[in-house]
């Protein structure tokens, strides 16, 4: 079926509109915007630059996609924002189109749900299966892992890292990367315990959560250090896949400045 737009949205000519595509009222869609099949912008959505959205997305009023990186050495560049298929994006979400820094795309993966008022700022990759509570912020150069979920009001600074299958509690301040698994709070945000409900809801095996909560022990409680929790990991034979990936997660953070993987990108900015 042909796209349903309504005679009181501004759409560009030049924009490529997919098919059974609804864009209503008061929409504002701009030459670069490429919008997949089945995907509805109800009403005063913004589409500005070069902004690729996949299918089956809602989009609620107030939000705006592609604006400018609030980044004050932006240049004008043409960079890109990409969002994959069957987002839900609620009343006035906020995702900025990059910067000249890194790839220059902001992406957003598929299935994901960003509560009202979210903000995912220039250079973010967040990826599948990720929930964003309601006024919270992404810095730039933040990467979110699959399955992760933010709760309300929480503030990441740029270029954290965030596992996948983490919890952030609400009103937290996630200033260092989160190791997956975790269930985080505080500001600033600490790991508290493993997030044994997304595990068992994404059926992860008992064995399977067990180790993670032993590696947990280990690192966060007992405090032996990396190599050796590897190893008394090893030595029981509990050095699964998801425990490998949890400690060099933590090893490639204290890469880091301050706990941040990624902070090395900042000598590009």
């Amino acid at each position: 079926m042909s796209p349903k737009i309504s005679k009181l949205a501004v759409v560009d000519p030049k924009a490529q509109i997919g098919e059974d595509v609804e864009i209503g009222p008061f929409c504002v869609i701009g030459a670069k915007a490429k919008i997949g099949r089945g995907t509805k912008l109800y009403n005063n959505v913004t589409i500005l630059g070069d902004v690729a959205i996949g299918e089956d997305n809602l989009i609620s009023p107030g939000t705006v996609l592609g604006g400018h990186p609030q980044d004050l050495s932006y240049k004008g560049t043409e960079t890109k924002v990409i969002i994959g298929d069957r987002n839900v994006l609620r009343e006035c979400v906020t995702v900025n189109r990059a910067s000249e820094k890194e790839e220059g795309i902001t992406r957003v993966g598929s299935d994901c749900y960003f509560m009202g008022n979210v903000h995912v700022a220039h250079d973010c990759n967040v990826a599948d299966n990720v929930i964003i509570g309601h006024g919270s912020m992404l810095g730039g150069h933040v990467h979110v892992d699959h399955h992760a979920n933010l709760s309300g009001s929480v503030a990441v600074t740029p270029f954290v890292s965030i596992g996948s299958y983490t919890f952030v509690g609400g009103a937290s301040r996630a200033q260092q990367d989160i190791a997956p698994y975790m269930l985080a709070d505080g500001t600033p945000a600490r790991p508290r315990c493993i997030n044994v409900v997304a595990l068992k809801r994404n059926n992860f095996q008992p064995v399977a959560i067990e180790t993670i909560n032993e590696a947990y022990r280990l690192i966060y409680r007992a405090k032996v250090g990396l190599e050796n929790a590897r190893e008394l990991m090893n030595s029981k034979g509990s050095l699964t896949p998801e425990v490998e990936h949890f400690l060099q997660r933590i090893e490639y953070s204290r890469t880091g400045r301050h706990g941040r993987c990624r902070q090395q990108q900042r000598k590009a900015a």
